[in-house]
């Protein structure tokens, strides 16, 4: 599981970063990808990455500000052109208004797409769950309707212990992939053997949560809790001037970020949606005085790409 930023600015595009855009990148969980918004030229940024547009299967809109919703039509018309088909439908979940928009875009350009596509009006609670995954999405508080996001994965089987089957002379085999499963097996010998009695703990899933344009809210708390990593928009820095701003305008501060991971037990927090004006000394003090409340905070970049890695490894690396 990994995210990469395709757009960490506010706004508009500036020179360094781009309007909102995140992948959420589960390859080897689903073989597919996640975006959470879109903002204008997000398929301009995805040719310099390694995504590919007909592995997105789902899209999340945090609200309908531009500058996360632009991108959007042209994406889902190169997504055609490209050869996707009905065997590759996409899912897209939105606020009320979404569907009107891009299908004004479409038909205003007489673009017609060769897959299907299914908008979900997003409502408060669990808005996607399947064995591997649940997304939860929350009310956040901005100018306009806005949602965060928490994605749990569903918790792994845990691994085969090979040492303890050997010890019993299980032969190797077709029987060893029926253990993992946590299958009773009858063995040729005629023992009857469970599965689960040669399986390690289960893995916890990752949790990876998305806050993007808000004040602060009680409800990023409970997207927020024990969250693997924090992605939180951070428009502005932390002092008086600049909370005025951030409050003036919908948003949050780097501070407003830290507090919720400080307090919600967060492992890693990330912050995007940065202003233009942070560039040079004034981004080096944004980056040090978020640092000094919350020390493993990142300030992400366009094109970074941040591991998501399971607890029991990163809490190893330590």
């Amino acid at each position: 599981m990994e995210l990469e930023f395709l757009g960490t600015g506010s706004g508009q595009p500036s020179k360094f970063r781009n309007v909102a855009s995140i992948a959420l990148k589960l390859l080897d969980e689903r073989n597919a990808v996640w975006l959470f918004d879109v903002g204008e030229a997000t398929q301009h940024q995805i040719l310099q990455t390694t995504i590919r547009p007909r592995k997105i299967e789902k899209i999340f809109i945090s609200h309908l500000h531009g500058d996360h919703i632009f991108g959007l039509p042209g994406l889902l018309s190169s997504r055609s052109f490209q050869g996707a088909d009905k065997s590759e439908p996409l899912t897209i979940y939105g606020p009320a208004g979404l569907k009107s928009f891009v299908s004004a875009a479409l038909r205003v350009s007489d673009t017609h797409l060769t897959y299907p596509v299914n908008f979900v009006e997003i409502q408060a609670g669990t808005i996607f769950e399947d064995d591997t995954f649940k997304v939860i999405a929350a009310p956040m508080k901005h100018r306009i309707e806005a949602w965060g996001f928490r994605v749990e994965e569903k918790a792994h089987a845990g691994e085969l212990l090979i040492d303890k089957v050997k010890a019993d002379q299980i032969p190797s085999g077709p029987v060893y992939g029926q253990l993992k499963a946590g299958k009773t097996v009858t063995l040729d010998d005629g023992r009857v053997v469970n599965g689960q009695d040669y399986l390690g703990p289960a893995q916890p899933g990752r949790v990876v949560t998305l806050i993007f344009d808000t004040l602060p809210n009680d409800q990023v708390a409970i997207l927020a809790k024990d969250a693997d990593v924090l992605v939180h928009e951070s428009t502005y820095g932390q002092s008086k001037e600049e909370r005025k701003l951030a409050r003036a305008h919908g948003h949050s501060t780097s501070k407003d970020a830290a507090e919720i991971a400080l307090t919600n037990n967060v492992e890693r927090l990330v912050l995007v949606h940065i202003s233009a004006r942070y560039i040079g000394p004034l981004l080096k003090k944004f980056i040090s005085d978020v640092k000094n409340l919350f020390p493993n905070t990142y300030v992400a970049r366009d094109f970074d790409v941040v591991d998501v890695p399971f607890k029991k490894e990163h809490h190893g690396s330590n």
